[in-house]
């Protein structure tokens, strides 16, 4: 994995709040290592938004703005994490 995607892994992981830690960096660990320039582009945009305006969107509480109504965020709102039996 080159550095721009480990740094941009490392961010997802550690974003300060667990939840979107776990949403955020189990979403990055799937899906990073194979995503275009362009889809890093728009992932990284979203790293720099706080964490309780991801969850809003992410939970359809508010609507999500027009720069980051993006496929990422599509394939994010779609990531399901799996439930622990």
């Amino acid at each position: 994995m080159d550095d721009r995607r480990k740094r941009i892994l490392y961010r997802a992981k550690l974003r300060g709040m667990k939840e979107t830690d776990l949403i955020v960096g189990g979403f990055a660990e799937e899906n990073v290592a194979g995503m275009s320039e362009t889809e890093l582009d728009q992932f990284e945009s979203l790293l720099d938004v706080p964490d309780a305006d991801i969850l809003d969107w992410l939970f359809d509480r508010k609507p999500i703005p027009a720069e980051h109504d993006t496929p990422v965020m599509a394939a994010l709102k779609a990531y399901r994490l799996p439930v622990p039996r």
